[in-house]
């Protein structure tokens, strides 16, 4: 079981993305916009997610540059990030590899084989 935040302003894609997560016994905990992760992330009573799930189809996010923000701040030390795109958006799944995701694969995907891909993710040497 990984702890996951997930970060998805689209309600339907995430309580599909948290279906998914929850039925393969992760902890997730569903976050609407980049203000809100950052104010979770500095939470210091909260435990580390182990893996940041990060919807790059959301037109009010730049999933990638946040994520690389995050990273420089050392925000996301010991957290393993997943990013979900539209499988017709080659550019952002481009920009979220150059951002420095571990991982970044079709929405479509992530709603098939999430819980495996998040334990995959949280089981490796950089989790």
């Amino acid at each position: 079981m990984a702890r996951v935040l997930a970060l998805v302003g689209d309600l339907m894609f995430g309580s599909r993305v948290q279906g998914t997560l929850q039925a393969g016994g992760h902890q997730v905990e569903l976050i609407g916009d980049a203000a809100g992760l950052r104010a979770r992330l500095a939470e210091p009573a909260q435990a580390a997610p182990e893996v940041l799930v990060v919807d790059l189809a959301d037109p009010q996010l730049d999933g990638a540059q946040l994520v690389q923000q995050l990273a420089r701040e050392g925000a996301l030390a010991q957290v393993c990030t997943l990013g979900c795109y539209s499988h017709v958006d080659v550019p952002a799944r481009e920009r979220a590899a150059r951002a420095g995701f571990d991982l970044v694969v079709p929405r479509s995907r992530m709603v098939r084989e999430g819980d495996a891909l998040v334990s995959r993710l949280a089981a490796s040497p950089e989790a």
